[in-house]
């Protein structure tokens, strides 16, 4: 398996574009981690990879969504952005997760991957907007990958995304990158009505076509429309990483996950420090799906100056309670294990709601406790021994687990959920 994913590698992307993964994305990446690591020893904090939405609109409307894409347009302004990676730079960073709405439609984003050409940039998109010309261009860039969003088959893509016509458009720009030779992965919402798809004939599928990595999300009701019947149980969600697992140490592609470490232990990257989130407002959140903030990338000193991204990421009172307080009370997804929680430190911190149509502390109130990946007693270890040793260095809870671990606390979340579910 390792020889056929090398091989992959070699045969099936530019060359300049694999130097530019290896450097930019895995060198430079590691280090971050590193830093990271000693910054927490020092009673510091700035995450090592930051995701940011760079806009709120969208061509499609989803199912479960939690951006305003119909609102008006907000997107961060190149200059603001340019400011956000310098600092980031300055610190150690060189990744971030590029997310919307869809991205693809901020008319400055290509410019934006052209002026940093030292960073690495993961664009989460549906692949409409990838035209030749575009796909053309990342190749040229070399310091881009889109993961591109396929939900399922014609008839449930269709109706998953609120369009017609979806899954052959964003094929289309998925075979543009591909022709390219560009650095492309492929990834999907688990939810009810698109679970068929965690199958070894699509993997399969995937690895003819060229595309290099995948990643499967698990589905979380959120928003104003949450959907909560796409839920994937909790014997799906096992069923979920068992799959990963086996795919991994078979299969010559890289598939990506975020909740576990190698140990097959749950964890949360938001709550172990590993990333924050930027709004396409500006404002600093947890991560994608809590939208809450107490900063933004444009606070400023009394002097009218900007306040330094190192400073309030590492004197955020809010991001530091909820680090500490989620991981007191469960490994997985605090908005689905414990909303009641979250409710509680947003309103003990006045966060205010980073929401367009401002109805996220509601939308919180009336959620029910649902399970996520933290499933104490059915944890599975990673089989693949290069998976496992990237985990136990670069990739885990950093300690954050044991340094607020309350046995009792956990056990409480477990019974809640169990009697909620």
């Amino acid at each position: 398996m390792y020889l056929k994913m090398a091989k992959r590698l070699l045969l099936e992307t530019d060359k300049r574009l694999l130097w530019k993964l290896a450097w930019n994305m895995g060198f430079k990446g590691m280090r971050a981690i590193q830093r990271h690591k000693r910054r927490l020893r020092a009673g510091e904090f700035f995450p090592p990879f930051l995701y940011v939405s760079v806009i709120n609109s969208c061509n499609l409307r989803c199912q479960g969504c939690w951006v305003d894409v119909a609102s008006k347009q907000e997107r961060i302004p190149p200059e603001a952005m340019d400011r956000l990676i310098h600092e980031s730079k300055q610190m150690g960073n060189s990744f971030f997760g590029i997310l919307g709405g869809e991205p693809f439609m901020h008319a400055e984003l290509l410019e934006i991957f052209q002026r940093h050409p030292d960073c690495y940039f993961q664009v989460f998109t549906n692949g409409h907007f990838i035209t030749d010309e575009v796909a053309r261009k990342l190749r040229e860039f070399g310091n881009v990958t889109p993961l591109i969003s396929v939900e399922g088959n014609e008839i449930i893509s269709d109706e998953r995304r609120g369009k017609a016509n979806v899954f052959s458009q964003t094929l289309e720009g998925l075979n543009n990158c591909l022709r390219h030779k560009v650095m492309t992965g492929v990834c999907t919402s688990l939810c009810q009505s698109n679970f068929d798809l965690l199958s070894e004939r699509w993997v399969d599928r995937l690895i003819e076509m060229g595309v290099l990595y995948c990643w499967f999300h698990i589905y979380r009701a959120v928003g104003p429309v949450a959907t909560p019947r796409l839920c994937l149980t909790p014997e799906q969600q096992l069923e979920a990483r068992r799959f990963v697992v086996e795919m991994r140490a078979k299969k010559p592609i890289v598939i990506i996950d975020a909740y576990y470490d190698g140990e097959g232990q749950a964890l949360c990257p938001a709550v172990t420090g590993f990333t924050h989130h930027v709004s396409p407002w500006g404002d600093i959140e947890p991560c994608p799906i809590i939208q809450f903030a107490k900063e933004s990338i444009y606070d400023r000193r009394p002097d009218g100056s900007y306040r330094p991204l190192k400073e309030v990421f590492n004197e955020s009172t809010f991001l530091r309670d909820f680090r500490e307080l989620s991981a007191q009370n469960t490994r997985g997804c605090v908005v689905l294990e414990r909303p009641d929680l979250l409710q509680r430190i947003v309103e003990t911190h006045e966060a205010r709601d980073t929401t367009a149509r401002r109805t996220a502390l509601v939308e919180l109130e009336a959620m029910r406790t649902r399970p996520s990946q933290f499933n104490p007693g059915h944890e599975i270890p990673e089989k693949n021994i290069a998976y496992r040793l990237v985990k136990r260095f670069f990739f885990n809870d950093y300690g954050a687990y044991a340094r607020h671990f309350r046995p009792q606390n956990w056990k409480e979340t477990r019974e809640t959920a169990a009697s909620n579910s």
